[in-house]
């Protein structure tokens, strides 16, 4: 299931363009849950960039620097020794 959250959002279509209307206060969250694959693979020249798909086809892609990916690790390594998540 995809979630997406919009806030201040609102654009103008005409001839088939998108144009922003109003201030440029616009902000979104994503949330993607029942995840059913993920994928992580090299992007660009320092990035790693993660995908993630859940069953009805939905994905979100986030570009991560190695550093940000390994805290990201060890973060999930503390997690599963001590959450009940992991028994």
């Amino acid at each position: 299931m995809l979630a997406l959250e919009l806030d201040e959002f609102m654009v103008e279509l005409k001839d088939g363009s998108i144009k922003n209307v109003g201030p440029t206060n616009k902000s979104a969250s994503a949330k993607l849950f029942d995840v059913e694959a993920v994928e992580v693979r090299e992007f660009g020249d320092k990035r790693l960039k993660f995908v993630f798909e859940d069953d009805s086809g939905n994905e979100v892609q986030v570009s991560l620097f190695p550093e940000e990916a390994e805290k990201m690790a060890a973060d999930v390594e503390s997690l599963a020794a001590d959450s009940p998540v992991f028994e």
